[in-house]
This record gives C-alpha cells, sequence and structure tokens, in this order.
C-alpha cells in the first residue's frame, strides 16, 4: 500500500484559525540556529500566526506548534505532487 492510499485522520478546527492544505509533501523539516531540527513526516494541514509560528496537523492526527526562529525549512513533494503549495 502507498503513502498516498493510507487513510486521512479526521481534521477537527475550532481555532477560528485558517489551514491551508499541505498534504502534497511527503515531509517538512525546520532547522534552527542551535543546530536542533524538527522534522514532521506527512504534513497535512498549515497554518501561519501573526507571529509567524505555524501549526501543523499531520496524517498521524498529531498538532504540531514550531515557533518563529528558523534559520531554514525544507520539505519533500510526495511523488507527483506540486513543489510549492504555499
Amino acid at each position: 500500500m502507498g503513502e498516498a492510499a493510507l487513510a486521512e485522520p479526521a481534521f477537527r478546527n475550532e481555532s477560528g484559525l485558517d489551514f491551508v492544505d499541505i498534504s502534497s509533501e511527503a515531509w517538512r523539516e525546520y532547522r534552527f540556529l542551535g543546530g536542533d531540527t524538527i522534522r514532521i513526516e506527512r504534513p497535512l494541514r498549515l497554518n501561519v500566526s501573526e507571529s509567524k509560528g505555524h501549526r501543523i496537523f499531520d496524517a498521524e492526527g498529531q498538532s504540531h506548534y514550531i515557533p518563529w526562529g528558523w534559520i531554514h525549512l525544507v520539505w519533500s513533494a510526495q511523488d507527483g505532487e506540486p513543489h510549492f503549495v504555499k
């Protein structure tokens, strides 16, 4: 079974925030000045706050908040998906 065939968890948003679909990404990785790295596999939804923090909902049903301050953001598109969506 390919990744695209996996069931997506239900996304329940009662925050009033707008989230965009980033499910075309296989993963995304945030790199910070001190060398710390945060990698999120199969991200599905993204909200960028006024303070530039990123809220991400992933295919495991987990919610992530990445504060502003990274020095590099890198991602990989899934096969056949667009490289840039937002």
